[in-house]
């Protein structure tokens, strides 16, 4: 473990230059006291290490110091490549970059190493995209390029249920790619908002400089629009029963509604009961994607929204000519 600490020291000061003690001490979760030993001891093997004593002191190397050392070990090779499969560096285009990258890293490594990481490229593969997703229309490095430069974004966004997309100046703090899904994290109006890309219908570049919030970094923003998104009321309470044959499917696309643990109903186990919580009506005609598979029990108004909105589909298809069958009284069912 101390081996360990000791290449962690020098190779967080070949990176950041000075640092204080107290901080190596809080990254490493060990004594300031421990530190300094480390330090002697990193002197006494030859290593030009030394203290700045003071209130902006620390500790650093001699300027011009390198060590070639990676210091990785055969676990940390093998998490190197699979972090490296398939997945952002696709969407970003930094393919090329990525490989170049990986090669520097394998001659760097040790030779006993080597094989581990080499037969993880090949044995584990990361797939983050979702089956069947929409691919963006709006380059990503179009995005990043605002993101990495510190301008505003100007874009034209299609919310859900719009006919029309409309316009929003940004001020974008990065990007987050959540289940194979990206989403720009930007300030609209000096207030946090959340765009998927997919749904961006063109995004540019102004040459302005960005507006963001003082002492807030990407991770604080998303934080908070995560916590909102996931917490959101769902005052609309309703039970269902699904055939069993169908659960998985129904908890992988409708876990996040689930109010309770599902339940069997019947003693063959073909039917189980369902608690789940929606934020209003019209978003419950979801489950009529699962067909006669699931059943609602109650409430009354969801009852008979369904059982209007496959009395009004019903309709649509007995008409041998459908363009001219009235739109029913709802919003689209667009994503």
């Amino acid at each position: 473990m101390k081996s360990e600490r000791l290449l962690s020291i020098l190779l967080l000061l070949q990176t950041r230059g000075l640092v204080p003690a107290a901080e190596l001490a809080e990254r490493l979760e060990v004594s300031v006291r421990t530190i300094y030993r480390d330090i002697e001891a990193l002197s006494s093997s030859g290593v030009p290490v030394y203290a700045e004593r003071g209130r902006h002191g620390g500790i650093a190397l001699l300027p011009g110091y390198r060590t070639d050392v990676t210091g990785l070990t055969e676990d940390e090779s093998r998490a190197l490549f699979v972090l490296a499969a398939q997945g952002a560096h696709t969407d970003l285009g930094l393919d090329e970059a990525l490989g170049s990258a990986l090669r520097k890293v394998m001659a760097a490594l040790p030779e006993p190493h080597r094989p581990a990481a080499e037969m993880t490229s090949r044995r584990i593969l990361v797939d983050q995209a979702p089956w069947l997703t929409r691919q963006p229309t709006v380059d990503l490095n179009v995005l990043s390029a605002a993101v990495f430069t510190d301008r505003r974004l100007r874009i034209r966004y299609r919310r859900r249920g719009a006919s029309e997309p409309a316009g929003y100046l940004l001020d974008p703090y990065g990007l987050v790619v959540k289940a194979g899904v990206w989403y720009l994290v930007a300030d609209k109006a000096g207030s946090p908002r959340l765009f998927r890309a997919d749904r961006l219908d063109s995004a540019k570049v102004v040459d302005e400089p960005v507006h963001r919030r003082p002492g807030l970094e990407l991770a604080d923003v998303w934080e908070t629009l995560r916590v909102r998104l996931e917490q959101r009321p769902r005052e609309l309470r309703v039970t269902a029963l699904v055939r069993s044959a169908s659960l998985d499917l129904l908890v992988r696309l409708n876990g996040v509604r689930l109010t309770a643990d599902p339940v069997p109903d019947t003693e063959d186990g073909e039917w189980t009961r369902l608690e789940l919580g929606y934020t209003s009506l019209m978003e419950t005609r979801t489950l009529l994607t699962f067909g006669t598979d699931v059943v609602v029990l109650s409430p009354p108004e969801v009852r008979e929204l369904l059982a209007d909105t496959s009395a009004a589909v019903a309709g649509l298809y007995a008409d041998p000519d459908p363009r001219r069958t009235p739109p029913g009284p709802w919003p689209s069912l667009s994503c």
